[in-house]
């Protein structure tokens, strides 16, 4: 009998410790997974941010800490300022009370859209020159710069026309095509006279 019990208690023990040995590596494991998913997530959070700065994401962030944390130097009154500014300004700026206006043809080009019904845009605008002399070259180049730009705005969506942004990039596009297509000759600015989307 007495060997009956110490063999109860050495199947006890045993099973004890077949149950803290499985016990053990379940934890380890369960450890290890979780420094995994950590250590991910900070990889792939680091990771974007890192990224972000390099791409200029994080530019407009940067900037507005720096200006919060900038002071206006002493005696500088915002008159000094704007003056400043009309200094450092591009001489093409001054010389608009000079330009001469030319009318291009009126466009109408349909829009890059997914749906079926195809979408319109309807521009018409002036280009801004330096000087009168500069008329009789543009006409000449008048079916290049037609075809730059027709190409540019046929490869426009809907939603890259919205808003006084869509406004600004549709003024770059333009005006960077007139100009590659009459250079030399100085182009100051392109002015939207009419502009329709249906």
């Amino acid at each position: 009998m007495a060997e009956d019990d110490d063999e109860d208690d050495e199947d006890e023990e045993s099973e004890d410790d077949d149950e803290d040995g499985e016990g053990e590596p379940s934890k380890k494991a369960s450890k290890a997974k979780l420094f995994i998913i950590i250590g991910a997530v900070l990889f792939l959070v680091i990771g974007g941010v890192v990224a972000a700065y390099f791409m200029g994401f994080l530019d407009p962030l940067i900037e507005m800490g720096a200006e919060e944390g900038e002071e206006p130097p002493a005696g500088e009154e915002p008159a000094e300022k704007a003056e400043e500014a009309k200094e450092e300004a591009p001489a093409e700026v001054a010389d608009m009370s000079n330009a001469v206006f030319y009318e291009m043809p009126e466009m109408l080009v349909n829009l890059n859209v997914s749906s079926k019904k195809p979408k319109f845009l309807k521009l018409l605008f002036h280009i801004a020159l330096t000087n009168a002399e500069d008329v009789p070259l543009v006409e000449a180049r008048l079916p290049h710069i037609l075809d730059n730009c027709q190409s540019f705005l046929r490869e426009l969506r809907v939603e890259d026309l919205k808003g006084s942004a869509g406004m600004f990039r549709l003024r770059e596009g333009v005006m960077l095509r007139v100009r590659a297509s009459v250079a030399p000759i100085k182009v100051l600015d392109v002015l939207f006279k009419e502009m329709l989307v249906q």
